[in-house]
């Protein structure tokens, strides 16, 4: 008997519940994208916009469903395009069955995001038109040309975003400076393009710098600005101690600048990292205005490793006697301690913060008014001796301080490790061109490492004690200048003066010994 076979035609749609020969009007969108705010690249968008949004309304089968944009965005990856984003969440959600593209590199450069994305609307029957390549996605041979466009489309972006990466680091190896205003306070771009003091601003940065060398902790001085009333470098009410550390580290303040401190690591993700040394540096001296004089501005990175590298001792910046008043007993900090916090005999004492931890310390505690009654006394004392110590202090600076032979020595090492690296780079270049035994070539070469990294210890500790004896120096040098403006003898404290001379005061059970910044101890 013969087989008899009757076709069942299909009546749903394979990826929707719809009928397939309903009639209801497909409901058609358009995406359009520049990837810059330039303004030729502005009129091919409002062309792109333009166009398609009469060429949906003129066919009587589609209903226009609106148009999604993006400007000035990268299609390296859908994440930040909002537009885009906000286009597949209608698709998904019903709003639209059609979406046109003048071309497959507007919709991504990213094939996995291509792929990805175009599946997903494909399962949910929404079907895409690239115009430019005539690609229709539910055609067969739709995902394979998407796949192949994309890749080109990918690939070409891996390119641009080598070119734009050579130019950038062309210009920094140039010496020329791109720089975020709206990030930075104390700067604005000037009429000629160069960088200029806000002058404004600037006294903001100056009080950032002087608070911290008074004693104050980025927390504290945060806290302080907040209250005054002051702008962040954003615009922000509140301030931050991260913002402050950066302040206090970043040498554009003082005249210099840094080049490349980060860059791309993957130019699909964008994903910045710090460089590490993965990368070339480049540090301009003498870029543009200072605000903060180089000598002040090394003084605080010198507070600021001083500050880190006493680990075990956590530094306090509450107030300007936090970590200046040191116990004779057992060598730690006073801190401060609150007496009758809830009654009309509330005061505030400071003692020694190990006072009973283990063996109890036996010296006295202070309040603020005696504090500042020895420092009036040792300082007033100091004046007795002001042209002995000054003249004391200048020979220290010249001789304890001077730097001359250990900058020999550090040119010295950096000269001998450029010459390790130019001979490790010879010995891979020969043995990639010439054959030799690998054992040897090994030897040779992990001799050159071992070299060149004991080289590079000895030059970090030269750098080091370099900028320590640097930073003593202008510690000096201040403590002179402040001693010669002072005329004569002192009635009441004054907090500057206080953080400028006093290095601290050592509290025993019979006497107190002030030790100021030269390293003269005045006992009270």
């Amino acid at each position: 008997m013969e087989k008899k076979i009757t076709k069942i035609p299909a009546t749903i749609g394979k990826y929707t519940s719809k009928p397939i020969n309903s009639r209801a009007k497909r409901k058609v969108a358009c995406y359009a994208r520049v990837s810059t705010d330039h303004e030729e690249q502005q009129t091919s968008y409002e062309a792109q916009v333009d166009y398609y949004t009469n060429y949906i309304k003129g066919r009587g089968d589609w209903e226009f469903a609106g148009v999604y944009t993006d400007e000035g965005i990268s299609a390296t990856s859908t994440k930040r395009r909002d537009g885009f984003n906000t286009m597949i969440a209608d698709a998904l959600s019903g709003k639209i069955d059609l979406i046109i593209t003048k071309s497959v590199s507007r919709f991504a450069r990213n094939t996995v995001d291509s792929l990805t994305t175009i599946r997903k609307l494909k399962e949910h029957n929404i079907e895409c038109y690239f115009e430019k390549e005539n690609i229709w996605t539910f055609d067969g041979k739709g995902e394979l040309l998407i796949t192949l466009m994309s890749s080109l489309a990918q690939e070409e972006s891996r390119s641009i975003s080598e070119n734009v990466t050579w130019g950038q680091r062309k210009r920094f190896a140039d010496g020329k400076v791109s720089f975020a205003y709206s990030r930075v306070l104390g700067f604005d771009k000037g009429e000629n393009g160069q960088i200029a003091v806000n002058q404004k601003e600037a006294e903001t940065v100056r009080l950032i710098f002087k608070l911290f060398l008074e004693g104050m902790t980025p927390h504290t001085i945060a806290v302080k600005l907040t209250e005054m009333g002051i702008k962040s470098p954003i615009g922000k009410d509140k301030w931050n101690r991260g913002t402050i550390r950066r302040m206090l580290s970043n040498e554009k303040y003082k005249g210099d600048a840094l080049l490349q401190k980060e860059f791309t690591v993957d130019f699909l993700s964008k994903k910045m990292k710090k460089n590490e040394g993965e990368v070339p540096q480049y540090y301009i001296e003498g870029n543009h205005e200072a605000i903060i004089s180089p000598q002040v501005f090394d003084l605080v990175q010198g507070e600021l490793e001083k500050r880190k590298r006493e680990k075990g001792m956590r530094y306090s910046g509450v107030s300007i006697f936090s970590n200046k008043i040191k116990c004779a007993d057992c060598g730690g900090w006073f801190g401060s301690k609150v007496w009758h916090s809830t009654d009309k005999y509330r005061r505030v004492i400071y003692r020694c913060n190990s006072k009973y931890n283990g063996a109890k310390c036996e010296t006295p505690h202070l309040t603020e008014e005696e504090i500042k009654g020895m420092f009036v006394n040792a300082y007033n004392k100091l004046l007795t001796e002001k042209k002995e110590i000054i003249a004391n202090v200048e020979l220290m600076r010249k001789t304890l301080f001077n730097t001359d032979d250990l900058e020999t020595e550090r040119d010295k090492l950096q000269e001998d490790m450029k010459i390790l690296v130019d001979m490790t780079h010879n010995i891979v270049a020969e043995n990639a061109r010439i054959i030799q035994n690998q054992d040897e070539y090994q030897k040779r070469y992990d001799g050159l490492v071992q070299r060149y990294e004991k080289a590079k210890s000895q030059y970090d500790e030269v750098v080091y004690r370099i900028e320590q004896k640097e930073t003593q120096s202008e510690k000096m040098r201040l403590f002179i200048k402040t001693l010669k403006e002072q005329d004569g003898i002192i009635n009441d404290f004054d907090g500057a003066l206080w953080s400028s001379t006093v290095a601290f005061i050592t509290v025993g059970k019979e006497e107190k010994t002030v030790t100021f910044k030269d390293g003269t101890e005045i006992r009270i």
